[in-house]
């Protein structure tokens, strides 16, 4: 599962370099996002831009990412390809991420902004 890691100010954001999460690689991918927040303290949003399909075990993985997070932080998602929103709306799970159209609007809406380059 390959993840990269950036951060604006305090936020985490990590970018998803892979076109699905499903179930071949949901362990991998909650192992690899444990490694790459676990020092950090801040919100985290996770850019799913190049996501075009997630099931029910990526669904999980999501979930599990979140509740790594604990109490006090947040796990926002960026990005979402118009397949994997459909599957966010129907599984109503619109209702428990905040979602933005761009990790730049997930930035700002922390108060941040990303750096040029």
């Amino acid at each position: 599962m390959n993840l990269v890691r950036e951060t604006a100010g305090p936020i985490t954001i990590i970018h998803v370099e892979e076109d699905r999460i499903d179930a071949s690689v949901a362990i991998q991918f909650k192992d690899s996002f444990r490694a790459l927040i676990e020092d950090d303290t801040g919100p985290v949003v996770l850019n799913l831009g190049k996501v075009n399909f997630l099931d029910s075990s990526g669904l999980g993985a999501l979930v599990a990412a979140r509740k790594l997070l604990g109490a006090g932080r947040v796990l926002d998602l960026a990005g979402l390809q118009p397949t994997v929103t459909k599957v966010m709306t129907l599984t109503r799970m619109n209702t428990v991420f905040n979602i933005h159209e761009d990790v730049p609007q997930a930035v700002a809406a922390h108060g941040a902004t990303l750096s040029a380059g």
